[in-house]
């Protein structure tokens, strides 16, 4: 798919990969709708980062997931659409796990019969590496069994298994692509990295959860790639992608690698309060991206190390936007 003029939707653009992806379809020529949660102050979440000549050319939608009609309007007319929209952070689902499943499942389920209905020729939706729980080997490829160890994954799964029954049964040409953690600028602290750069940045101590569990990470502007790759391969219909850099780190080596960079003198504490149920905890992600590679031909271009500078460089530049220690969830 060639993105000159092209009609695309992008439904969770305010959020911190939409805004990024968002911003890279304008800049290649794209058409761009968005769909965002409605809220009465007009907030347009990170969308806001971007530079008005970019903004200028975005057509808004405002609502919710879960009503159908909206939804139906915001596919219309659509060639290509990026369903990101979810509520995404796993201790919020523990205290809202009804809200998380409905928006989640729910919402999934909406756009992919309003994709269905009229006629769209790709649809790509966001799953998440959370969906195959503590890992049973490594590196984990797309047939790795899922595990709903938190009712966020659990939500995940059921959305995943919708779109692949809408390929199934409908022959929907939709791709699930499952990130693995996406880390960098406009990402709020409810994610480590920002919680750990803040942290570094202003306070004595970091206080963290669990600092064994293993992760891989990869830099924002390669996961928005991945999503434009997914949408263009032809050889990527039905499928479910893995995207990650296929590298992992202990989040306290983690810690070690922000404060090394910032020149820190912070020392890591573990914080119960920030700790998840035993049962919970994910304890090991480490992405099998082979697959990506062979069907999008994509794979990370940013390194560990140069991400987590640009990313200080931004929290550094908008510390104003952080509650500086507070668990955020």
């Amino acid at each position: 798919m060639e993105w000159e003029q092209k009609q695309v939707l992008v439904t969770g653009a305010g959020g911190f990969i939409g805004s990024h992806l968002t911003e890279a379809l304008v800049k290649a020529g794209a058409k761009v709708r968005v769909f965002i949660r409605y809220n009465s102050r007009d907030g347009r979440g990170n969308l806001e980062d971007l530079e008005p000549k970019i903004l200028d050319q975005i057509e808004f939608i405002a609502g919710d997931l879960r009503d159908a009609d909206v939804i139906e309007r915001s596919v219309k007319g659509c060639d290509a659409v990026f369903h990101l929209g979810a509520l995404v952070g796993i201790p919020y689902s523990y205290k809202n796990p009804r809200e998380v499943v409905e928006t989640n499942i729910l919402g999934t389920f909406n756009i992919l019969t309003a994709a269905r209905d009229h006629g769209v020729s790709r649809v790509v939706h966001t799953s998440t590496s959370e969906v195959y729980g503590s890992a049973r080997y490594v590196p984990i490829d797309e047939a790795h069994p899922l595990q709903g160890q938190s009712p966020y994954s659990a939500s995940k799964i059921g959305a995943d298994k919708l779109a692949e029954s809408f390929y199934a049964s409908f022959d929907l040409p939709v791709v699930t692509i499952r990130p693995f953690n996406c880390y960098g600028p406009r990402q709020s602290a409810r994610a480590v990295i920002p919680t750990l750069i803040t942290q570094a940045l202003a306070c004595k101590e970091i206080r963290l959860g669990n600092t064994d569990t293993l992760r891989d990470f990869t830099f924002v502007t390669d996961t928005a790639e991945a999503f434009m790759k997914a949408a263009q391969s032809q050889k990527a219909d039905g499928k479910v992608i893995n995207v990650g850099s296929g590298q992992e780190i202990s989040i306290g080596q983690l810690a070690q690698v922000i404060i090394n960079t910032l020149k820190s003198t912070a020392e890591i504490v573990v914080d119960e309060a920030r700790v998840r149920p035993s049962k919970s905890e994910v304890t090991r992600l480490l992405a099998d991206n082979r697959l990506a590679k062979e069907t999008l031909g994509w794979e990370p271009r940013v390194s560990l190390e140069e991400g987590i500078k640009r990313t200080v460089a931004w929290i550094a530049a908008h510390m104003n936007r952080f509650q500086i220690g507070k668990y955020q969830i």
